[in-house]
């Protein structure tokens, strides 16, 4: 892998390439305008939000293992593999062989579907009935060759859609966004791992070091994953995922014009983390990872103010991952978590490393987004209409 192409999948190539795009909105002359006005407001009202969450701020990271915990259930207690007795290092691998698929099948459900859980009787929609479904499956051993509690490549390769519509109980009455691109994700993971492997194998690769670091996590999960991602932009032969071409910043597909946001791999990599420290290992690092760029950080920037259209059909007409327009919503929302987080440690007296941006996002953020858009929306939309094939947001 070359130079160039190596230093795309950083967090510091994502925050410069955004920081670009961004100070175009901050100059009157993208797609988007900054209202520095309504910066008082939005740090009020996320304050509120985490102080409600979370009255001690004892926050966990923002990641997929929030998802297993919907109704106040700790469901990663169902699992037999965290029966006392089990070591770390074997707890983390069924950890992770759970959070990868789950993470891959978490893109945006869209806006009328749900699940019912049968064990609890209890209705979940969006990230928390995606995070639901996939660990029931996962529970049931559908990611595994051989009905076990793990995920292995040969298991995932045998899935078929209709194996998918079941498990998040699809029908014409309760649809779900992109069956079709989150089957072809697990379908993609299980090639990558072949017919043996398992995603928890990349534990020894974390813990290679004796702590586990996010900069390490991140990377490792961008080149040993980097293959699965649908074929898009390319650099040097190789594949680049969530990174995107914007003509202001050069000729489409050069160097230059690249921007990079890698949205689902750091997730995974928050949620990885999340996982590891569960599990009693070591954690650092996890301050140099960036903020989300999905549609409840984004969204939560475009309902307050801080962020507003200048066209404002950009809102309405349906716009793609590769649309100018969302690279840049993408990249300011990038930043505007940067700033964030600093203002919320600010006036809560912390340091970056003990509150990092992933529990301004947990606490936080993302809630936040959420809330403001159930105010301002029936069923809590986005306040943008997104074109989602399930393997971006």
């Amino acid at each position: 892998m070359s130079e160039r192409t190596q230093w795309l999948l950083t967090p510091a190539a994502i925050r410069e390439r955004c920081g670009k795009l961004h100070q175009r909105n901050v100059d009157g002359k993208g797609k988007l305008r900054v209202h520095p006005e309504k910066w008082d407001e939005l740090v009020e009202f996320t304050l509120k939000v985490i102080k409600d969450n979370y009255p001690s701020l004892e926050i966990p990271f923002h990641s997929r293992m929030g998802h297993f915990r919907p109704g106040n259930i700790n469901r990663i207690e169902w699992l037999e593999e965290f029966e006392e007795g089990a070591c770390a290092k074997e707890r983390a691998k069924v950890l992770v062989d759970l959070i990868i698929p789950s993470v891959l099948l978490d893109a945006g459900a869209g806006d009328h579907w749900k699940y019912l859980e049968e064990r609890t009787g209890l209705p979940f929609t969006r990230s928390e009935g995606l995070g639901v479904a996939s660990f029931h499956m996962f529970l049931a051993g559908q990611f595994s060759s051989n009905n076990k509690l793990q995920t292995d490549g040969k298991g995932l390769l045998s899935l078929t859609k209709a194996d998918i519509e079941k498990g998040f109980q699809v029908t014409a009455e309760n649809p779900l966004l992109g069956v079709e691109g989150r089957l072809n994700l697990l379908h993609g993971l299980g090639r990558s791992l072949g017919p043996l492997g398992r995603p928890g194998d990349l534990v020894e690769d974390f813990l290679k070091d004796g702590v586990v670091n996010a900069n390490d996590v991140l990377a490792t999960v961008l080149k040993r994953l980097g293959p699965i991602w649908p074929s898009r932009l390319t650099l040097d032969d190789t594949p680049l995922g969530d990174t995107w071409s914007h003509p202001a910043l050069g000729e489409a597909g050069t160097f230059d014009s690249l921007v990079p946001f890698h949205k689902l791999s750091q997730w995974l990599s928050y949620s990885i983390l999340d996982a590891m420290e569960t599990c009693g290992f070591e954690v650092v690092g996890v301050e140099n990872l960036t903020g989300l760029p999905e549609y409840r950080n984004g969204g939560l920037f475009l309902d307050i103010g801080l962020l507003s259209a200048v066209d404002q059909a950009d809102l309405t007409r349906g716009v793609s991952a590769e649309d100018p327009f969302t690279i840049e919503w993408r990249a300011s929302t990038v930043i505007l978590l940067d700033q964030l987080a600093t203002k919320i440690q600010k006036a809560l007296g912390k340091s970056p490393k003990d509150f990092p941006l992933a529990k301004v996002l947990e606490g936080g953020s993302w809630w936040a987004g959420r809330k403001i858009a159930a105010k301002k929306r029936p069923g809590g939309t986005p306040p943008i209409k997104i074109i989602s094939d399930g393997t971006v947001f």
